[in-house]
């Protein structure tokens, strides 16, 4: 065992590796500037000169009204038409009534125009020269998203590490591996499987939320492994992005409201009841305890009813999201899954305020419902997280049980003097 420390500490204070992680960092930052300087530069490139392919060329409509999946919730309608040869193509906008007019295979007469460079653009009706040059750059911003999404992946690799080499102290050799490792096994699906567009917000934004939300989670959950209050400082910043998730990609409300009135006041409180139990021998870590098995009973029944009162609620919601294609039976799934998700996750923070053990089994199961939820709504880069999730909770619940069997016989005089 001596010798295991002794390797540790070798490790965790070895100058070599510092500088390691150093020259890493700034590899890694000067990676992610130059990227997102040239995908601008790209962006913002002269198109050239172009000439035009025609007006009045028929376009036609490129997918059935199913497959668009449109309701009389949705505002906007784009329609996408393409030439016969799929050279050229344009999105044209309507509104819900205009949309459920169009007959499947409608054609538009459009003007198309063709650079020198061989990019093309289209569009419904003749155009000047500015609609057409703006048109280009669309088409190049779209281009270069896979460097964008490259360019926010490495950042967030960057801000990781970052946080382990400055914050060296804090934390362990197998956490500083786990926490990078996470991270760039989400970078790594962040740039094989890009975020498309949904309800008119750009894949680019959707994707840095998801680094974001991975990012504070796996923070977060490190912290609290370590029974550290600060965790509930990074939780305030997970809640924020999590709800701009939810509206951003209008679904999982009862997460959204769950984590709006239940989350954020729960995080503050927490840090507060953190903050006066302390450890009598290491102030930066609190004091932990175990559930005891009535309780277990009464929580596992709370959870039942909130999830089917919850999901029978949702699922009678008129809400329509790019995310499911308009599979109402997919989303009223979800709707119960997200309801069950959000009535442990209300059991989680009641235990995490009252410094139970047991928040990690919510968590397992949490983290299992979630995963799920992210299959079917394609959010693959998501799942990295869950492992995230399902390995770290592991490693909190083994450091959890070690601190409150050594701590046997001071945890049973404080049951006795305290609820909280």
């Amino acid at each position: 065992m001596k010798l295991i420390e002794k390797a540790k500490n070798n490790l965790e204070n070895n100058p070599i590796l510092r500088r390691v992680e150093l020259i890493a960092l700034l590899v890694l930052i000067v990676a992610a500037v130059a990227m997102s300087v040239t995908g601008i530069c790209l962006i913002w490139r002269n198109a050239g000169d172009y000439t035009s392919a025609g007006d009045n060329v028929p376009m036609f409509r490129e997918l059935t009204a199913e497959e668009e999946g449109y309701d009389e919730d949705s505002r906007v309608c784009p329609v996408t038409y393409v030439t016969t040869d799929g050279a050229y193509r344009c999105t044209v906008e309507y509104s819900y009534e205009e949309w459920n007019e169009l007959p499947d295979g409608h054609m538009i007469l459009g003007s198309c125009y063709r650079f020198a460079s061989g990019n093309t653009v289209a569009f419904e009706h003749p155009a000047h020269e500015p609609a057409i040059r703006a048109e280009a750059r669309n088409l190049f911003a779209e281009q270069t998203m896979p460097l964008f999404n490259a360019a926010l992946a490495v950042g967030l690799l960057a801000i990781s590490l970052f946080v382990v080499t400055f914050f060296a102290k804090q934390f362990t050799a197998y956490e500083k591996i786990w926490f990078l490792s996470i991270m760039c096994l989400a970078c790594v699906f962040a740039i094989v499987w890009p975020e498309e567009s949904a309800n008119g917000v750009s894949g680019i934004w959707i994707m840095l939320l998801y680094l974001l939300d991975t990012f504070l989670n796996i923070l977060c959950e490190l912290l609290i492994s370590k029974q550290s209050k600060w965790n509930f400082m990074v939780s305030v910043a997970v809640e924020i992005v999590e709800i701009v998730i939810c509206i951003v990609l209008m679904y999982r409300f009862a997460t959204m409201l769950t984590t709006l009135f239940f989350w954020l006041p729960i995080d503050i409180l927490s840090f507060i009841n953190w903050n006066r139990h302390r450890d009598r021998d290491e102030e930066e870590i609190t004091r932990v305890r175990r559930l005891r098995g009535w309780q277990e009973v009464l929580v596992l029944a709370g959870i039942a009813l909130w999830t089917f009162g919850v999901g029978f609620l949702l699922s009678g919601l008129d809400i329509v999201s790019d995310l499911f294609h308009g599979n109402e039976l997919l989303a009223n799934i979800v709707c119960y899954l997200d309801a069950c998700a959000s009535a442990v996750g209300i059991a989680n923070g009641l235990f995490i305020f009252f410094r139970f053990r047991e928040q990690w089994i919510a968590w397992y199961i949490c983290a299992i419902l979630e995963a799920v939820i992210n299959i079917l709504a394609g959010q693959y880069i998501l799942l990295v997280l869950k492992l995230g999730y399902l390995t770290n909770t592991t490693y909190g619940y083994i450091k959890w049980s070690k601190y409150i069997k050594a701590h046997a016989a001071q945890e049973g005089a404080e049951a006795k003097k305290e609820f909280f």
